[in-house]
């Protein structure tokens, strides 16, 4: 994860007057308490106290937690921790309050955490948090994730539950050799949430055409059949072309593309960020999909007046070429097939479920106690990796930060900083 990810998209907004049409806000830190909503005590007051320093005096509640290569200590990590997700929950505040119908904050969208766990970069989950602010609100939630990874651990909170449907479009692979190694088309949910829960993995290699045909296809569906009252987008970047955890052929336009079909359901609407490790190409991303936000063109050459101008040559445009040397295994035939399967999946759900619920009456927490053996059993018997401790492979030029960052680009490793927008009907 490259912290200046969100300086160069910071710096694009600015430089394309994007925020002149948005207001901007600096929303208040996460409590305690706030990220207790979701995380357990005991895990929040490790990621609290733990340092650099005194690490090994914790390494017994280290390994519990999962803090590894993959998600390791750091110093001001709770700041961190409560800055991203602080932003992520304010921006659903917004929503409710409906003092805005789009919010974006380009440093969440953290979504592998796990209640009592880190995995994947992320340690605090701010959109489980937010959908949880949503939920008291608003009647359905539909989560829609674009990141190559599954979004596993939105996916698990909200399993049990009609009131938030999860979708994630990502990379799949057989066994779990592909990291979350969850996300396969058996995965739809148990009791209340059963067929609330749909997944669309996909092979190396899903190209513009393709992925924009199935996403539309398939999220109109859902759309239809669900009737949400407002939606969650994680945009996650490592979908893009010659990202170095990916494995896609995507271009930005093709990826904002998909933000702005949902954007133009008119429904309310939080954007978070996600994964992205070509940090130019996240930037870019972020700030045409912001554009697209606030309903602005902006142009093809990226304004020289950006701080960060020089780390985005040789090209210095907003849409460089990105596609790799990356056969497309994607199928006509097999886009076909997936896409039936998941339209019979969506046939059998029962409409737009009821307001009238009543398991959200009762905190995540107790949900998970009560239903921790079947969910248990679930795990054994249905898909055993459900939540396996893998870790993103990472290469030896994975953190190196430089503008000048094209190194092995065309190489794949096989395997989420802060700024918060919020945008209404006429400004930003």
């Amino acid at each position: 994860m490259k912290p200046l990810r969100l300086s160069y998209t910071n710096d694009l907004v600015c430089a394309y007057r994007l925020h002149e049409k948005m207001r901007v806000f600096c929303p208040p830190k996460a409590t305690d308490h706030d990220l207790m909503e979701f995380h357990i005590p005991s895990y929040i007051t490790f990621l609290k106290n733990v340092t650099p320093e005194n690490s090994e005096q914790y390494s017994f509640d280290a390994d519990r937690f999962n803090i590894s290569e993959d998600c390791p200590i750091f110093r001001g990590l709770y700041d961190f921790c409560q800055i991203y997700a602080g932003a992520s929950v304010a921006a659903a505040l917004r929503l409710t309050s409906e003092d805005t119908d789009i919010c974006i904050n380009w440093s969440g969208g953290l979504h592998h955490a796990k209640h009592n766990e880190a995995s994947g970069f992320c340690f605090v989950n701010d959109i489980v948090l937010a959908i949880q602010q949503l939920l008291r609100v608003f009647p359905r939630v539909l989560y829609i994730d674009i990141d190559i990874h599954h979004g596993d651990g939105v996916q698990e909170a909200f399993y049990e539950t009609d009131r938030c449907m999860t979708v994630s479009f990502h990379k799949y692979k057989e066994n779990g050799k592909y990291f979350p190694g969850t996300g396969g088309l058996g995965e739809i949910g148990i009791g209340l949430g059963k067929r609330y829960c749909l997944n669309v993995p996909l092979k190396d290699g899903m190209d513009d055409e393709s992925y924009i045909a199935l996403f539309k296809d398939v999220i109109s569906d859902v759309k239809d059949r669900y009737q949400p009252n407002v939606v969650v987008l994680q945009s996650g970047a490592d979908s893009l072309g010659k990202d170095k955890l990916g494995g896609f052929n995507l271009s930005i336009k093709a990826h904002g593309e998909c933000v702005r079909f949902v954007k133009n359901w008119q429904i309310p609407l939080l954007v978070l960020g996600g994964g992205g490790y070509k940090i130019e190409n996240v930037a870019r991303c972020w700030a045409y999909e912001t554009s697209i936000l606030v309903d602005t063109e902006v142009p093809e050459a990226l304004p020289k007046n950006a701080q960060f101008y020089n780390f985005f040559g040789p090209d210095y445009s907003l849409h460089p070429p990105l596609v790799r040397r990356i056969e497309n295994l994607n199928t006509k035939a097999d886009l076909q097939k997936l896409s039936q399967q998941v339209h019979e999946r969506l046939r059998l759900l029962d409409g737009a479920p009821s307001v009238q619920l009543h398991e959200f009456s009762k905190d995540l927490q107790d949900l998970w106690e009560e239903s921790e053996e079947e969910m248990r059993d679930y795990q054994e018997d249905a898909i055993p990796d459900i939540r396996p401790r893998r870790r993103l492979m990472l290469g030896e030029n994975e953190f190196y930060d430089r503008g000048s960052d094209h190194d092995n680009d065309d190489q794949l490793v096989d395997e989420d900083q802060t700024m918060d927008y919020v945008v209404d009907n006429e400004s930003y």
